[in-house]
Order: C-alpha cells, then structure tokens, then sequence
C-alpha cells in the first residue's frame, strides 16, 4: 500500500464580476489559486499574505482575513499526494497583474473545471453551492 502525504497550502479566493481570479505557473497547464505552501513557522494568514504580494502584486489587509473553506483535493501532477488547501477571502489593495513565477492570471467561472487543478474545481463547486458568484 503507497502512503499518500498531504501538502498545506493556502489560497485567496478573490471573486469579482461573478468570476474566480485563478493563477498558472511557469511549466504547468492548469490553473490554481493565488497562495501557495507555508515556509517554517509561518502562520496560514502570513503565508496567504506573502503568497498574493509575490504572486499578484496586491497587498491584503491582513486584519480583514476571512477562513472560507478548506478543500483537500488530489495535488495536481503529484501522485500520492493530496493538498489540503486552506482557503480565505481578503480585500487586497492593487490590481493584481503576474508577478514570479506565473505566467498567466485568469477570471474564471463555475464551469471552467478542466482549465483547473482538482482543488480549485472543488473551489468552484464550493463558491456556487454558498452563492458566492453575484451578479457578473
């Protein structure tokens, strides 16, 4: 029997317009959230802080940090993997553009799940299930 591990991670749900901000690295063909894994000793809220800024230029008001849901999924391209990605809502302050290592920033909707990693499908089917889209 093969022991699955479990990754932490982090990930800012940013919903404008009825649609999901959603991020690509450099080298991989789906989309996930803007976040990532925790460095030593770093709080969830630090690591999600930190994350945006590197990844998308914007600045979170941290004192204004939701917890959102927290999804474990299938790590995307890691077999035997699962992540258990910690999610939040935060109004940020800049227009987020790619910044690191992504190369591409999309704003998708609740049927984009085969542009997505397994966890940010989960996201999707969460954000419709609590109404989160609005008006677009």
């Amino acid at each position: 029997m093969i022991e699955e591990r479990t990754l932490t991670s982090v990930a800012w749900l940013c919903v404008e317009k009825g649609r999901l901000l959603a991020v690509r690295t450099k080298g991989r063909d789906a989309f996930y959230l803007p976040g990532g894994k925790l460095e030593p000793g770093e709080t969830l809220t630090g690591a999600l802080v930190r994350e945006v800024r590197e990844e998308v230029g914007v600045e979170l008001e941290a004192h204004r940090i939701t917890p959102v849901v927290t999804i474990t999924a299938p790590a995307h391209g890691r077999p035997g993997t699962l992540v258990e990605m910690h999610c939040f809502a935060a109004p940020g302050h800049g227009r987020p553009a790619p910044a690191a290592e992504i190369a591409e920033m999309a704003w998708l909707g609740p049927v984009d799940h085969h542009l997505c990693a397994p966890a940010v499908g989960k996201a999707l089917d969460h954000l419709t299930a609590i109404g989160a889209w609005g008006p677009p």
